[in-house]
């Protein structure tokens, strides 16, 4: 963009300059026509200038509104993936199994504590009672997972859906192991998300690398090829990762 922006300033001052040595050389009869015309061209570029200039600051207002509600929708899949992986060890591929999960698995409320038993091997070894160091975990209660995550809102039931962005567009979830620890990803292209917007600006969004930007052509949580349950996000998108 900046480079686009130098090269029709000095266009512009060119063609300033081309005015002058048309207003001190040209004979009089024809400065009038040649200089609308340049003063035309002047003013196209300028307003080339400006609206790419506006065009891309309003393409990013645009882009940010939408990252930061798809970010909402992408932490909520995170938060029951977790869950998911807590109670049965393991995440969701699948979003209607994922939702099941969410409707009918609990929590188990647990409380460790240190305590010590007698040790059957060890006292018939040396002929007198001997005891050894153990944890005990007591079940305290148990807990609905939709209540802990999510209240009394049942956003958790369309959350497979890309809050903004392509109507009818969902997010793509997958789940694995890599090297046998559990791992998921949940992701959506960017055009997706800014399908309506001008697609030069989107395809340059796809390029992004940058500590300050979403960096690859999808948002997303997670990740199939590491140990990773964080989004792609920078902080200025989002409180925590």
């Amino acid at each position: 963009m900046l480079n686009i922006i130098i090269a029709v300033v000095i266009v512009i001052l060119l063609t300033i300059g081309i005015v002058w040595l048309i207003d001190k050389y040209v004979p009089s009869k024809f400065k009038p026509v040649i200089n609308i015309a340049l003063w035309l061209v002047i003013g196209f570029l300028g307003y080339s200038t400006f609206m790419s200039v506006y065009g891309e600051i309003e393409f990013n207002k645009i882009k940010n509104k939408r990252y930061a509600i798809v970010i909402e929708g992408l932490k909520d899949i995170r938060d029951a993936e977790l869950a998911h992986r807590t109670v049965t060890g393991k995440f969701s591929g699948n979003f209607d199994s994922l939702v099941r999960f969410i409707d009918t698995a609990k929590f188990t409320i647990t409380q460790r504590r240190d305590s010590s038993v007698r040790d059957e091997e060890e006292s018939r070894r040396f002929g007198v009672d001997m005891f050894k160091d153990v944890i005990i975990v007591d079940t305290l209660d148990f807990v609905s997972v939709r209540d802990s995550l999510f209240g009394a809102d049942d956003r958790y039931k369309s959350m497979m859906n890309v809050p903004s962005g392509k109507e009818g567009s969902k997010f793509d979830l997958k789940a694995g192991s890599l090297d046998g620890i559990p791992v998921f990803e949940s992701k959506v292209e960017k055009s997706v998300i800014l399908y309506d917007q001008d697609s030069n600006l989107v395809a340059k969004e796809n390029e992004v690398v940058s500590v300050d930007g979403v960096n690859g052509s999808t948002l997303k949580v997670g990740s199939m090829e590491e140990i990773n349950t964080n989004g792609n996000w920078p902080k200025n998108y989002s409180n925590e990762q």
